[in-house]
């Protein structure tokens, strides 16, 4: 059976949207949803593929959980295989062996507009560079993500869909746990 992953943005982050783990978990089986695993406490859901588009899924998840939380939590959803592919798109394998220096934003659609990213000029940000693959942007930053000026600009940019970020220690986690 394949199987889908639901990333959560913003939860548990600095006291703020509190979700924990066994909610998460309590809250997908409430859905339905079976053979459900939560990788940390940051909403990283994986579960058996309930037969329904990962969009749709992603709207009955935020759904249950402005009406159970009260949270308004912006859901990415994506495929077992589609994780797959991401992984396997990566445009910066060197990236790999430092796996924290590695991002990837997942976006809930192509964005329509990526002037804000085109504008960017890659010289004034080296050694961090970005990619924007379909609908996913990789970001790496060789001296960390903290200390990153790409970062901060690529995260101030809108792209008029839902995103939220990973880190390829995590990317590459939850692809272990949909193949478990």
């Amino acid at each position: 059976m394949s199987r889908q992953i639901a990333l959560l943005r913003g939860i548990n982050v600095g006291g703020h949207n509190s979700f924990p783990k066994a909610k998460q978990l309590e809250l997908a089986e409430s859905l339905g949803f079976q053979d459900v695993s939560v990788l940390l406490q940051t909403g990283n859901i994986v579960f058996a593929d309930p037969g329904t588009p990962p969009s749709e899924t992603a709207r009955v998840l935020h759904d249950r959980i402005a009406d159970e939380l009260g949270l308004t939590v912006p859901v990415v959803v994506r495929t077992r295989d589609e994780l797959a592919a991401v992984v396997a798109a990566n445009p910066f394998p060197q990236a790999v062996p430092e796996p924290k220096s590695l991002h990837v934003t997942f976006l809930s659609a192509v964005p329509a507009d990526t002037s804000r990213l085109d504008a960017l000029d890659p010289a004034a940000f080296a050694p961090d560079q970005y990619r924007l693959i379909g609908r996913e942007l990789y970001l790496w930053c060789p001296g960390g993500i903290g200390r990153s000026k790409l970062a901060d600009v690529v995260g101030r940019a809108r792209f008029g869909v839902t995103a939220t970020a990973r880190n390829w220690n995590t990317v590459s986690k939850l692809l272990a746990l949909a193949d478990a």
